[in-house]
């Protein structure tokens, strides 16, 4: 909340439609643990247009998680047979567990999806790999906060908009960067913006994060923040038959030239799709 001569204030709507891209600024470049009023601002506001994010799961739902890998064991004969991973292997393991979308690292979140293709999508399988798939039960009703409404949009603005479109367009941000891949190579200051809203709403009585996939699966990730509300209920063993791929150019790209003598490289003012034109400027 913010603080105005000392009276308590709520801040109820959003400044500018740049409001998370300004939040990720300032918390991975200049102040992260001890954050600005603007900063802080921006998570109370996050807070108090969230209500009609609020989504309830009941006890006993369903959700998958995908691990990479398989077990080995010899049977009676002496031949070795694949296995899902053990129940231990299924659950992340605090002194193993990596910086995430929205843990950071050595603090577990049980990442769950909605469906088994979404699951087995988000590990990034390559072709002939052994996926091993659980099946969680929800140990409680949990309260969430939904962030894929409006997925996949994207909204520009040259001067600011009213404040219900400044609104939509702050929280597709949000979306974007929750649904975004995570890999072992990123830059983990990427992931710090999102892992600071992830917190605020778990501080705030929320059990987890729920955002859309961007592996072209209908389904939908979950993100607990305590991995004891799910039990895992059974483990399926998938192998990676097919792989689709779509490629699409989103920056102009640049090219060697020899100017007055010397190599340099130009960047092209058409985004080239197709064959490349040596002779393109």
């Amino acid at each position: 909340m913010s603080y105005n001569n000392q009276v308590e204030v709520y801040v109820s709507e959003f400044k500018s439609w740049k409001d998370f891209q300004n939040f990720r600024l300032s918390v991975r470049q200049e102040a992260r643990y001890f954050r600005s009023k603007l900063s802080d601002e921006f998570l109370d506001t996050l807070l108090a247009t969230s209500k009609n994010r609020v989504k309830n799961l009941s006890k006993n739902s369903k959700l998958w998680r995908a691990q990479l890998g398989q077990e080995w064991r010899e049977d009676e004969n002496g031949v070795e047979e694949a296995l899902p991973h053990p129940p231990s292997r299924m659950v992340p393991r605090t002194e193993n567990v990596f910086e995430g979308r929205a843990n950071p690292k050595g603090i577990p979140f049980l990442y769950l999806a909605s469906e088994q293709e979404t699951a087995m999508s988000e590990v990034r399988p390559w072709l002939g790999s052994s996926i091993s798939l659980g099946l969680f039960s929800l140990e409680k009703d949990l309260r969430l906060i939904d962030l894929s409404l409006g997925h996949d949009k994207f909204i520009f603005y040259f001067n600011e908009p009213n404040s219900e479109e400044r609104e939509k367009a702050v929280w597709y941000d949000i979306d974007r960067a929750f649904s975004r891949p995570v890999t072992r190579t990123d830059n983990h200051t990427e992931y710090i913006p999102t892992q600071i809203i992830a917190e605020f709403f778990k501080k705030n009585n929320f059990d987890g994060v729920i955002y859309k996939s961007n592996f072209g699966s209908n389904g939908y990730n979950i993100a607990l923040f305590n991995i004891e509300d799910a039990r895992l209920e059974q483990c399926h063993l998938f192998e990676t038959k097919s792989i689709n791929i779509d490629f699409q150019e989103v920056a102009n790209p640049y090219f060697r030239k020899n100017l007055d003598g010397k190599d340099t490289f130009v960047r092209s003012k058409i985004i080239s799709i197709g064959p490349v034109d040596k002779d393109q400027d």
